[in-house]
């Protein structure tokens, strides 16, 4: 199998990977009241550059059309992540909430378009982690 071939299929099995990871969480989580959702990518090899293009270009803003509260953005600090792995926290007011939103951006036709612009030249994602939490009693999120 050859390199392109061997990175796409990496790349689809990561993404099913988180997906599956994804939905487990998504059953096992808190079904009412806030919920945060922790989202670790790893980008493809030398593609870190444009999927952070991607959220500042467009991503921010089509999750703020679909009511999706971002916390922040952080890279890590540590030489082992710190070319490939983009990290970020959404709010929602609900699992509920969260469930829609992802729904209802998977569908917008202007995301489609800009996730197809960004992977024209190949994937640009490699895997996705994304647990669901709630705050702890004594979180000043609370």
């Amino acid at each position: 199998m050859n390199t392109i071939g061997k990175t796409v299929g990496f790349s689809l099995i990561s993404l099913l990977t988180g997906l599956g990871a994804g939905l487990f969480a998504v059953s096992s989580a808190q079904e009412d009241g806030k919920v945060y959702e922790l989202r670790i990518y790893t980008a493809t090899p030398g593609n870190l550059d444009n999927l952070q293009a991607h959220f500042r270009d467009h991503t921010i803003r089509i999750f703020n059309n679909h009511g999706m509260k971002i916390v922040g953005f952080w890279t890590p600090t540590s030489e082992e992540d710190a070319d490939d792995t983009l990290i970020y926290v959404l709010a929602h007011t609900s699992q509920e909430a969260a469930n829609a939103s992802w729904q209802a951006c998977g569908q917008d036709p202007e995301w489609k378009s800009v996730s197809d612009a960004s992977n024209a030249n190949g994937p640009i994602l490699a895997g996705v982690e994304r647990p669901y939490m709630k705050a702890a009693d004594y979180s000043p999120l609370q």
